[in-house]
């Protein structure tokens, strides 16, 4: 075996070795009919982030104001354009991951922190709910230094809030990011075309109000 078990993260040596022609996408959106592809509009702006099973995850963005299109993918492992078979074993080191574009005229990329901490539970490790996996951690990929400070920033005032429920320590990996792989098209926007899809994204149920008052007590 080349881990002992699916929560240890695979090594270079260990991993998959991918390959060099990347994974055919839908032009569109199904939801929304926008590119899911690049280049965008220049006003907009993307962010990357990873909280568990990436159906559900996608769903929350896609739904938010201001997103003008979602794709879910895979980042922060070894594997070049992994197949979702290979993410799923443990041995390409990516997480499942959404893609998010958006308008920052109408929603900051604060406010998509806020959605993407309170989706989720930031304090299991390798593991979402009943989805166990390094592929499942939490995970934030930032496209600048900017986006890194807001996100650590986040991060800390979310975990006081977290503490003071009585959740551990958030295990939430921020990095900046090196490379988003799109899934397979029959994973892009799952939960549209299959409405009776099931994905156990939930959250803690802790708001925390960042990108306005980081001092703020927690509602």
């Amino acid at each position: 075996m080349f881990l002992k078990k699916k929560t240890d993260m695979v090594t270079a040596d260990q991993a998959l070795p991918g390959r060099d022609e990347r994974i055919p996408v839908p032009e569109t959106h199904f939801v929304n009919g926008q590119p899911l592809e690049g280049p965008f509009p220049d006003h907009l702006q993307q962010a990357v982030f990873g909280l568990g099973c990436f159906w559900g995850a996608e769903r929350r963005f896609w739904e938010t104001d201001g997103v003008y299109t979602t794709a879910v993918g895979y980042a922060g492992g070894i594997t070049p354009n992994p197949s979702y078979e290979e993410v799923c074993s443990g041995r390409t080191g990516h997480t499942e991951v959404v893609l998010v574009v958006f308008d920052p005229a109408i929603v900051s990329y604060d406010e998509l922190l806020q959605v993407f901490w309170e989706a989720h539970n930031p304090t299991q490790g390798m593991r979402q709910g009943n989805d166990v996996g390094t592929q499942y951690r939490s995970a934030v990929y930032t496209q600048d230094d900017a986006q890194q400070v807001a996100a650590r920033r986040s991060r800390d005032a979310y975990e006081a809030a977290l503490r003071g429920a009585g959740y551990g320590p958030v295990t939430t990996e921020i990095l900046p990011l090196d490379t988003f792989y799109y899934a397979e098209d029959y994973h892009q926007q799952y939960l549209a075309k299959n409405p009776g899809g099931y994905c156990g994204i939930g959250g803690t149920g802790v708001s925390c109000p960042i990108g306005v008052d980081l001092e703020r007590e927690t509602a």
